[in-house]
């Protein structure tokens, strides 16, 4: 009997193991390596779930699997810079909404600093084959919620992996700044805050061992939450501060210079106000292109072209569906590339709407090896029918680690399984 279930565990783990890399040959595309340098009629080749070489008559390793690339554009997989997939399936079932930190009954004090979506991430969700599909590849996976949601971390969709293949466990810490009810309903009393708390954090880092014996004033969070702000306050991690009006933008620049944190401004609907002064303080932007519409009154100046008006200024902007645990953006991350499209409607340069969701995140987050298709990068590719900013256009062929991705989601199946 004993043996018996020994050998049902093996199969199980073989048939969940992640696939094994290739050798894979993309013959004849059209190849953007980088969002400025395209190459036509080019070979793609991967080995070992790395880039070995591009170029126009690249040679094709002996029983290399091919992949007609004729008429068709090869990037990098997608980027998305911040999102709730493998953390909510559906909002509004709490087994399968994790990550979503709101106060609910009004006596949670907002400060999460030492949760972490590593701990929570599901990489079986079912929207991650959606997204997939949509030539996302790598996401930004962060917690909502409170004054400070706790640390994001960054994944690729690859079928079949989990948590234990994070590409970055601890990517960012995330915050957010407005009239928030953790604050009492007040933005100053919020920066007011995370001042404090920041502050809190830096005395709690000098006098630990006093804290320990509880020989130190009273700290505005526990032990755990401020010593997950240590990597913030030393500037390792990013802080990324969720932020719509001029005033509390204005006041997250005050904190980081002060401070000396790695800022980084998610939402900023009226970040186009401040384009000089993020551009001068190096602080990126990630915001939603098709977000045109105020959310409230204190942010009420939208434009349609921020995008392009930060970039234009020197502001190094990703683009994002910015999801939630309250919005559509996990089950619609996979529209990502047509916010970027939405952008270019809207005056931002192609290769830099591409970059946004390509490069850019990669340089934010950290993960260097992804967002172009160039030697020794990891094989996150995607091959389009076509412009892949274009609506019409769809990724044929979506390669994660160098394995070739079913195109099956939950829905697709239920359709077979039913028709």
């Amino acid at each position: 009997m004993k043996r018996a279930q020994v050998v049902g565990v093996v199969v199980l783990a073989a048939l969940t193991a992640p696939a094994h890399a290739d050798t894979i040959a993309i013959v004849g595309a059209t190849v953007y390596q980088t969002p400025t340098k395209k190459l036509d009629n080019a070979n793609v080749i991967i080995v070992d779930g790395k880039i070995t070489a591009v170029g126009v008559g690249a040679a094709i390793p002996s029983g290399a699997t091919q992949i007609d690339g004729t008429g068709k554009i090869v990037t990098a997989g997608l980027i998305e810079s911040s999102t709730s997939l493998g953390l909510v399936t559906v909002d509004l079932e709490a087994s399968a909404n994790d990550g979503d930190l709101s106060d609910t009954d009004g006596d949670d004090e907002g400060i999460h600093a030492a949760y972490r979506v590593l701990d929570a991430f599901d990489g079986d969700a079912l929207t991650i084959p959606i997204a997939r599909g949509g030539g996302i590849t790598s996401a930004v996976v962060a917690p909502t919620g409170g004054l400070v949601s706790g640390q994001s971390a960054c994944f690729d969709l690859g079928d079949g992996h989990t948590a234990d293949d994070a590409l970055r466990g601890v990517t960012a810490m995330h915050a957010l700044l407005g009239v928030i009810d953790e604050a009492g309903g007040s933005r100053g009393r919020a920066i007011e805050r995370l001042r404090e708390l920041l502050d809190d954090a830096a005395q709690y880092g000098k006098t630990k061992g006093a804290y320990d014996k509880n020989q130190s004033r009273e700290l505005s969070a526990g032990r755990l939450d401020l010593a997950a702000l240590a990597p913030v306050l030393a500037g390792t991690v990013p802080l990324v501060v969720r932020a719509d009006s001029e005033t509390d933008l204005r006041a997250a620049l005050r904190l980081a210079k002060a401070r000396k944190l790695r800022l980084v401004i998610e939402s900023g609907t009226e970040a186009w106000k401040l384009a000089d002064a993020l551009a001068k303080a190096k602080v990126p932007v990630i915001l939603d292109p098709s977000a045109n519409l105020p959310g409230d009154l204190a942010a009420p100046d939208v434009l349609d072209d921020a995008a392009a008006v930060l970039a234009k200024a020197g502001v190094t902007v990703a683009i994002s569906t910015l999801g939630s645990g309250s919005s559509p953006g996990v089950s619609n991350a996979r529209v990502l590339r047509q916010l970027a499209g939405i952008a270019v409607a809207n005056g931002l340069p192609w290769a830099d709407a591409f970059a946004a969701i390509t490069t850019v995140p990669a340089k934010i987050f950290g993960i260097p090896d992804r967002g172009t298709v160039t030697k020794g990068a990891v094989a996150d590719l995607v091959v389009w029918t076509g412009d892949p900013l274009e609506l019409s256009s769809r990724a044929d062929v979506v390669i994660i680690g160098g394995v070739q991705q079913s195109k099956d989601t939950h829905q697709t199946k239920l359709l077979k399984k039913y028709r």
